[in-house]
């Protein structure tokens, strides 16, 4: 995929998407596409509930954001669709029965704690860096 542009003097190459290694399996805009979905605060919290309190099920979900559910399920749809959420069903049924339930994939797990929360953890150096001028 490299197309060897011209780069500047720290090696960052003209155009982004020369940064993906050649054998990636996601674009830029699959990337783009994740980053984009936990750009909305309930997706945001959706996801940060799924890595931090593991799997839930819709009414779980419902229960814990005080959402719809047909607000909940839109919100829910479009972090599956950029692979940040995976649906699962359970394959025994419990005293609920069986269910559908939601859990992180490993990118979702990355792109919260490299991402905002990573943004979030340095707040302090960024406050301390610009107040002391």
């Amino acid at each position: 995929m490299a197309t060897n542009s011209p780069a500047d003097s720290d090696g960052h190459p003209e155009d982004p998407a020369e940064l993906l290694p050649p054998t990636s399996v996601l674009t830029l805009d699959e990337y783009l596409d994740m980053q984009a979905a936990i750009g909305d605060r309930t997706r945001f919290t959706l996801l940060y509930r799924l890595v931090h309190f593991g799997e839930r099920s819709p009414k779980e979900l419902e229960a814990a954001l005080d959402i719809r559910a047909n607000n909940l399920h839109y919100h829910l749809r479009k972090l599956v669709d950029a692979g940040l959420v995976e649906k699962r069903k359970r394959s025994r049924a419990d005293e609920d029965g069986l269910f559908s339930y939601y859990r992180a994939t490993s990118l979702g797990e990355d792109i919260l704690e490299y991402g905002v929360e990573e943004l979030i953890r340095r707040e302090h150096d960024y406050r301390d860096a610009y107040s002391s001028e």
